[in-house]
């Protein structure tokens, strides 16, 4: 069974950085194209940043500049680094594959405020 476990998240200062983590188990993320999704109350979930492959990594306009994904394959790992955080940023983030979902983790839970 195919379980993601999502963390990292806090509440942090606009202008602040986070880095968050999201391990897989029951499946190896070395053979997939991954995702970092983020639903905002109210809102729909979003594609944040994907990583197709190893060497290519797409961003969302919103985030861009200032979020970067990467992943360590050996620890089955990818992260999420975001730098200077906004209020809007403030959402649910969620890992998934690409293009087909797993079962959705729990997500962690990013608050921007002052």
């Amino acid at each position: 069974q195919v379980q993601l476990v999502e963390s990292g998240g806090g509440l942090v200062q606009p202008g602040g950085s986070l880095r968050l983590s999201c391990a897989a188990f029951g499946l190896f993320f070395k053979t997939y194209a991954i995702a970092w999704y983020r639903q905002a109350p109210g809102k729909r979930r979003e594609l944040v940043a994907g990583m197709p492959s190893t060497t290519h990594t797409n961003y969302a306009d919103s985030v861009k500049g200032r979020f970067t994904m990467s992943r360590d394959n050996a620890k089955n790992t990818v992260y999420l680094q975001m730098n200077s955080l906004k209020s809007e940023d403030t959402a649910v983030y969620y890992c998934n594959t690409l293009p087909n979902l797993q079962p959705w983790g729990q997500g962690t839970q990013v608050t921007v405020s002052s």
